[in-house]
């Protein structure tokens, strides 16, 4: 009996570690977010956001590689799960161009959760949507 017995209980030892150990998510923004951003009838550019809670602060990056773009404030209305995103970067000519982009979090409780809403990136305006992989 007891031979029996051991290989369920350490099945059930691993399955309550790894379950909830797979559970965690932690922020809702945290990961890699992908999607892109323009006018509903014009031309679209991809866009992908790294972003990372630190225990204070979203952080992170538009666009990582050679020319990412550093998120300057992510800020979140718990209440209606609004997100507001802002930066700072610069156009071909080196003038100084902000982004700002503020969305809805949608699908909270799937993974791959979406955040909608407007994005404007100079005198560009449009929409954008993104999903987090």
């Amino acid at each position: 009996m007891r031979r029996r017995a051991w290989p369920l209980i350490v099945a059930c030892m691993w399955l309550s570690i790894i379950v909830p150990a797979m559970a965690q998510q932690g922020h809702p923004l945290t990961g890699t977010w992908i999607g892109d951003w323009g006018s509903a009838s014009g031309q679209r550019t991809a866009i992908t956001l790294v972003m990372n809670w630190d225990g204070k602060n979203v952080t992170g990056l538009i666009n990582p590689g050679p020319d990412s773009i550093p998120l300057g404030s992510v800020s979140v209305d718990y209440g209606s799960w609004t997100v507001r995103i802002d930066a700072d970067t610069k156009d071909a000519a080196g003038k100084p161009v902000h982004i700002s982009a503020e969305g809805k979090l949608e699908d909270l409780g799937s993974y791959h959760r979406t955040l909608k809403g407007t994005w404007q990136q100079g005198a560009a305006k449009g929409d954008f949507r993104l999903t987090r992989d």
